[in-house]
Parts: C-alpha cells; sequence; structure tokens
C-alpha cells in the first residue's frame, strides 16, 4: 500500500523524533490495525527505538483514501493501554 503524510504527521515525526524508515517498517507490516473513530485506524506496533527501551509506535491513517493518508504518529510508553488482545 501506498502511504502519503500529512503536514501535520511531518510535523509530528520530526518533534517526537520518530524516524521515516522506523514509521515506514510498521505501516508496512504492523502487528495490530485497530480500527479508529470514522474511517480512521490505527497502525501500531511495538519498537525499540534503539536504546533498548520499547515504545509502541502508533500511525493513525485513512486507509480508505487511495493513497492512504497518515494523519498523525506518536509513540508511547503506555503500551497495555493501547494493545488490544485477539
Amino acid at each position: 500500500m501506498i502511504f502519503l503524510f500529512s503536514n501535520h504527521a511531518l510535523e509530528e515525526m520530526k518533534r517526537r523524533a520518530i524516524p521515516e524508515r522506523i514509521l515506514e517498517l510498521v505501516l508496512n507490516d504492523p502487528q495490530q490495525i485497530v480500527p479508529e473513530r470514522g474511517s480512521l485506524k490505527v497502525y501500531q506496533s511495538v519498537v525499540d527505538f534503539g536504546d533498548g527501551k520499547q515504545f509502541l509506535l502508533r500511525a493513525i491513517v485513512d486507509d480508505t483514501l487511495e493513497p492512504a493518508i497518515v494523519v498523525t504518529v506518536y509513540r508511547t510508553s503506555k503500551i497495555g493501554k493501547y494493545w488490544r488482545q485477539s
């Protein structure tokens, strides 16, 4: 799938020090895709950003569009709060 990044998503990637290559890995092979409001979905994976600490990287995506739009992105240490059990 092809993804475009909104200006907001690009700003948040920079502000939150989220490398594009890591985000692309999550978008192309997420550990989970969770429904969000409306047509939005959360593509998320547990990621080590290189310091040994695990974070949940969450990308809010509208994948009903072609190409899909990444609305925003963030990482959180509160993995249990957002992780969905099957």
